[in-house]
């Protein structure tokens, strides 16, 4: 399968059940009353994130997410079946973006579940408006649509170490090593194509996940090369492990060029824990590998290790591992920190309630009415029903929404209408 971490769908939780009109009738029972049940509620649209997935590839055929609709409710009281949630499978790691862009779901556990489109309520009966002002209601309610949108999925991948550097810097080779992954490998550039993980066990006492990044060359931030599309993928790395071939004409350019590059994408990652190796040592003697190093040490700053290794030969593999277990560890607790004292500092801020706000709208001869509870309210109204209709009068008097339409100058025969739907309107 292969790898996509990046697409749109349109998501589309189901309708509400309509509640039913109907009344008893029952041999030897004179005058039944209204016993017609409510309808059942929409699917929810639910992201479900699963460490069993890797890619978004599912979603290059299936650009449409639709719930069920609920049941209609029957007669006897009976409540109809609520629709079962659509229950979709993303990689951990998988943000879900509205239009706006703004963050409406941020997978970063095994089986953490967010609802990124409510499926409308079901419909009250006509038992349900039993009064005794009206004692046999020959109207019920519609059930709502279910909430519809455009969502952006992204995957960033969560793991403790991502490897950079530029192509064949032998990243893959070291992540087919130490882990149990098993990237392409072979001794040209941009071998790899797509992110690799790998789970590193380290002395029995700590499990590590690597990210093996493609391989980034200079102006990658802005678009060239590979690695630009997968640069995403180590935003939430704890450490950054910069791998550098010990056979590059000049180590410190080398490093200053990705360096660079990951300043320009995002100016946090400069300031990342980091590790930088020099790879390639086999074959090399103490006095040139202690040479790159000191060059190295010109541009990366005292408080980096700089480790020499051999992924072929495994030389300098145990110290580098320690290193890394020790720094995922202080930088996890570092930013445990930092979190646990911005969220002290956050001010709590008691939000109005504009539920039952609304305003109308007046454009030629129609009255435009909207407002969130009032939307909910005409969105279950059988617009074909008379006593529908005077329900949904009495509640604009309650709201004081006829009130304002009388001010504003309205006429009988004047059209009231609710949302984009022309079939949602009245005469006054």
């Amino acid at each position: 399968m292969s790898f996509i971490d990046k697409v749109t769908v349109s998501a589309l939780a189901g309708k509400g059940g309509d509640g039913r009109v109907s009344f008893r009738q029952e041999k030897f029972i004179d005058k039944g009353g209204p016993d017609g049940g409510d309808g059942g509620n929409g699917a929810n649209i639910v992201l479900v994130a699963s460490r069993n997935q890797n890619t978004l590839a599912a979603f290059r055929f299936q650009k449409e997410l639709k719930g069920d609709e609920g049941k209609a409710g029957g007669d006897r009281n009976k409540h109809g079946r609520s629709a079962q949630h659509l229950m979709v499978q993303v990689p951990v790691g998988t943000i879900a973006y509205a239009p706006s862009g703004e963050v409406i779901a941020d997978l970063i556990e095994d089986g953490q579940q967010t609802i990124i489109a409510k499926g409308g309520g079901g419909g009250f009966g006509n038992a349900h408006f039993v009064s005794s002002r009206r004692q046999t209601p020959r109207f019920a309610e519609k059930g709502e649509p279910g909430e519809a949108l455009e969502v952006q999925l992204e995957i960033k991948m969560i793991a403790d170490v991502g490897l950079v550097g530029l192509p064949n810097a032998g990243k893959s080779t070291l992540l087919s090593v130490i882990s149990n992954a098993r990237p392409e490998i072979a001794d040209y550039p941009f071998t790899t194509l797509t992110p690799n993980l790998g789970v590193v066990d380290i002395a029995g006492e700590s499990s590590v996940l690597f990210a093996d990044i493609p391989g980034l060359i200079e102006g990658a931030a802005d678009g060239k090369g590979l690695g630009h599309d997968f640069l995403r993928h180590i935003e939430r790395t704890a450490v950054i492990m910069h791998l550098i071939d010990a056979y590059q004409d000049d180590v410190a350019a080398t490093y200053s060029t990705i360096k660079a590059e990951l300043s320009a994408y995002q100016n946090d990652l400069a300031t990342r824990p980091e590790i930088v190796v020099i790879t390639k040592i086999e074959g090399l003697d103490a006095e040139i590998v202690a040479d790159i190093q000191k060059q190295l040490r010109t541009v990366v700053t005292k408080d980096t290790p700089i480790y020499a290794i051999s992924a072929q030969s495994k030389q300098g593999l145990k110290e580098l591992l320690f290193s890394v277990k020790d720094a995922v560890a202080a930088s996890r607790a570092k930013l445990d920190e930092i979190a646990a004292v911005e969220a002290a500092a956050i001010p709590v801020l008691r939000l109005l309630d504009n539920s039952k706000a609304w305003k109308v709208n007046k454009v030629e001869d129609i009255y435009y009415v909207s407002g969130p509870r009032i939307d909910h309210f005409s969105n279950r109204t059988d617009f074909e029903n008379e006593e529908g209709i005077q329900r949904l009068r009495d509640i604009m008097k309650r709201f004081g929404i006829l009130h304002e339409l009388v001010r504003q100058g309205i006429e009988p025969g004047d059209t009231i209408q609710f949302g984009p739907n022309e079939s949602h309107n009245f005469e006054y």
